[in-house]
């Protein structure tokens, strides 16, 4: 398959303005979309854990559905979250590695822009990631109504920042002024996005809720729900991180009832990659990405495979779980269709909506990922440590570096990914091979990615 043909925001917008679309309902669903960072496939109660308390999000997947086998865009932040705006996989998305903060072209049309041209209000609150202010990868160019917390991901890694980002002014925290540390930045982004919700209560609203926990530096105000238990502080830390963006959740899911919005909204749930390894956390203590191989970083399930869980009262069957496969590169068209607006040209993904209702997934061959890494000195992406990975119904192909051998794993019934079995299907390995050579396109150059965060 070839890569997307180019389209400027400017050619789409004025054919979709153009195209009829079928009559719309009294009023559109809401659509909240929360993207943790970090989190990985077994820190929620509903995915297995057994120490850290997820109430909210355990009532979520008893009243709606959660997917086993949903993936993120990619292994790490930025080009996870370009995948999910662009509905583009990782052989074709804009920023293809944690490069600083790449900003993505005036040209790159996300989904933001495709439900805020559909009427609704949109908002975001969070770390973007996705390019800085000043540049054309700001949030605000990009459909969003309004965006407040982080733009450049190493900003992100600070839960008491001297400010913030409003948009593109910056929005100071006195409180931590000179190394204070008075006002926990979750926080106030938090109650940021419950503001939203109070002020486009009566109109359509697209809520991406791109909270920071539990992602490192690993720090909050209190281990209070877990101060007595017998770990180590970092363990606490941790677990007092996930249960705060699980509080979070649960005003989210108040302030819905309360407007006596929740039975039109739908409700996603998600992370952005696995979570990492490191005994600070106590990721083997937790076991944070639950049986899966392999950590944040990696093309093995632990780095990709994510929790989901939808909730759209009376659409999606309460109580249900699936295993059908999709991802964040599925996100665009899914959201598209939700709302009504029209598509793009060229994107990789498919519409999960059916999956949704309870029918069947998308249908296709092959899910793809990559992973880059940015040479901070060459200032260019690493193509010679290109890392690919294939999913191809139940097998699982993992190429840890160009040239290897592929890895063929058997997801159901190895899960973890503990036996290579290319040897004995070659079949299916040369079926692979053949779909990576027109899975990518090459891509374009990191330049101003600097890693070097400058307040």
């Amino acid at each position: 398959m070839l890569g997307p043909s180019p389209l400027t925001r400017r050619t789409f917008l004025a054919s979709a303005a153009a195209a009829t679309l079928p009559p719309a309902p009294a009023r559109k669903p809401n659509i909240v979309f929360v993207l943790l960072d970090d989190l990985g496939y077994g820190d929620f109660g509903c995915y297995g854990q057994k120490k850290i308390r997820t109430p909210n999000v355990d009532r979520l997947a008893r009243e709606g559905l959660r997917f086993t086998d949903c993936y993120a865009g990619g292994a790490v932040c930025a080009p996870s979250r370009s995948v999910l705006m662009t509905g583009l996989h990782m052989g074709h998305t804009p920023v293809r590695a944690n490069a600083g903060t790449v900003p993505i072209a005036a040209s790159d049309y996300t989904v933001v822009e495709a439900l805020k041209a559909a009427g609704y209000a949109t908002g975001g609150f969070g770390k973007w990631g996705l390019g800085d202010a000043g540049t054309s990868g700001a949030p605000t160019r990009h459909g969003f109504d309004e965006f407040f917390g982080y733009l450049h991901q190493v900003h992100a890694h600070d839960y008491y920042p001297e400010f913030l980002w409003d948009n593109e002014r910056k929005y100071p925290l006195p409180g931590n002024a000179g190394g204070k540390r008075a006002q926990y930045s979750a926080d106030i982004i938090a109650e940021r996005s419950f503001d939203f919700i109070r002020k486009n209560r009566n109109r359509p609203f697209f809520l991406y809720a791109c909270y920071t926990l539990p992602h490192g530096r690993y720090e909050i105000p209190s281990v209070a729900p877990y101060e007595s238990e017998p770990w180590t502080p970092g363990q606490k830390t941790y677990a007092a991180m996930v249960t705060r963006a699980d509080t979070y959740i649960g005003r989210l899911m108040e302030l819905l009832e309360q407007y006596g919005l929740h039975e039109n909204t739908v409700f996603f749930v998600t992370s952005d990659n696995g979570a990492p390894y490191g005994e600070e956390k106590g990721f083997s203590f937790f076991q944070s990405n639950g049986i899966l191989r392999g950590q944040k970083g990696e093309l093995y399930e632990g780095g990709i495979r994510v929790p989901m869980i939808v909730r759209w009262p009376g659409r999606t069957p309460a109580g249900r779980i699936s295993d059908s496969p999709w991802g964040f590169f599925d996100i665009f068209p899914t959201l598209a269709e939700i709302a009504g607006a029209p598509l793009p040209p060229g994107l990789d993904g498919i519409s999960a909506l059916p999956l949704l209702l309870g029918a069947e997934g998308p249908k296709r061959d092959f899910l793809y990922w990559e992973f880059l890494t940015f040479d901070q000195k060459l200032k260019k992406l690493r193509e010679d440590r290109l890392a690919q990975a294939v999913r191809h119904g139940h097998w699982k192909a993992v190429r840890p570096r160009p040239g290897a051998p592929l890895e063929l794993y058997n997801l159901r019934d190895d899960p973890s990914e503990t036996r290579d079995v290319a040897a004995s299907h070659p079949d299916i390995v040369a079926r692979i091979e053949d779909y990576l050579k027109t899975a990518r396109t090459k891509p374009r150059p990191h330049t101003e990615g600097s890693m070097n965060w400058v307040q």
